[in-house]
């Protein structure tokens, strides 16, 4: 993988395009990470910029995305902004040379992640979708585990992640315009999972409960993977689910306790031994681990993080895609 052009400050200077809930919650952790210096942030309200900036000890607050990728001190860029401004808002900071860590879903569909895929490697940038589940320590001892035969060839994934949200037409969640509903909200956590267990689905088998916005609030999904593995997969925004994950292989499985996708206790069950259980406690609010993941890569001259490659950032976006295509769901910006 080819170095990125750019030497690498210590500490690592942040910018942060947008000022939701998440935006706070990777702000939070980076005040507290070693390595990382939360500098600036961007909002298209200067005021909005200024309470958040006032709120995090941030020096340098802007009026626009614009201004706040073209800060030449400003080494790192994260896209913290509703689904449907991820691809622009990545594209904007890579043409302005600024790596970036964009929040998941990686774009809207397949088409706009090749796109951001093409031009991160055409400018030689670091790129990275923020599916922070990965980054747990605990997902490392998963891989472990599974790599070692622990639990026999994997054949099987049970995952759900659902909350309730009460309806509301302007939401971000219920918005088409935003990219709303289940499936990209909280639907790519068990996908990007069976992804990382199995590979790309070969077969999608699925049904979605469409909202009177036209987008999905509660979705199904059976999807088959090249050895016939099967991951069977559960997503909503209208009903609280139990937020577990279930591996299943042929001696034994593992069950990510809830909520599976912030990852800290799974309990290792095979035939003829006691319950294994391991626990992996988060550092901070959980931001951190991502946080790390990226500083890492772009100080060891990596253009992509063999936690969340891009490839395969692409192919959880052609299932999203085909998913979608199978409800009728399609958002105004395509």
């Amino acid at each position: 993988m080819e170095r990125h052009h750019k030497e690498i400050r210590n500490p690592i200077r942040w910018g942060i395009i947008g000022t939701g809930r998440i935006a706070h919650e990777l702000a939070d952790a980076l005040r507290r990470l070693p390595g990382a210096e939360l500098f600036s942030v961007g909002s298209r309200s200067a005021e909005t910029a200024g309470r958040f900036a006032d709120e995090f000890g941030i020096p340098r607050p802007y009026g626009s995305y614009h201004a706040l990728v073209n800060d030449p001190q400003v080494d790192l860029i994260y896209v913290a902004t509703p689904h449907s401004c991820h691809a622009d808002n990545t594209r904007l900071a890579l043409n302005a040379g600024k790596p970036v860590l964009c929040e998941k879903p990686f774009t809207i569909n397949a088409v706009e992640a090749r796109e951001v895929i093409a031009l991160a490697r055409a400018r030689k940038l670091f790129v990275m979708e923020a599916m922070w589940t990965r980054c747990f320590p605990l997902m490392t001892k998963l891989r472990a585990l599974l790599a070692s035969d622990s639990i026999g060839e994997v054949r099987q994934l049970s995952a759900d992640f659902g909350f309730r949200a009460e309806y509301t037409k302007d939401s971000r969640l219920f918005g088409p315009h935003y990219g709303g509903g289940a499936l990209l909200d909280v639907g790519v956590y068990p996908v990007s999972l069976a992804s990382m267990l199995f590979g790309p689905p070969q077969r999608i088998v699925s049904a979605a409960k469409l909202g009177p916005t036209g987008v999905d609030e509660e979705a199904a999904m059976i999807l088959t993977h090249g050895d016939g593995q099967l991951a069977i997969l559960h997503a909503a925004i209208r009903l609280d689910t139990a937020q577990e994950a279930i591996i299943t292989g042929t001696r034994g499985r593992v069950r990510i306790h809830s909520p599976w996708w912030r990852p800290v206790a799974m309990t290792l069950s095979r035939e003829g031994e006691p319950d294994e259980r391991f626990e992996f406690l988060a550092e901070g609010n959980g931001y951190e681990h991502e946080a790390r993941e990226v500083m890492e890569c772009l100080r060891a001259g990596k253009l992509e993080s063999p936690l969340m490659p891009l490839e395969e950032s692409l192919s959880i976006m052609e299932t999203l895609d085909a998913l979608r295509a199978q409800w009728g769901v399609k958002y105004p910006m395509e």
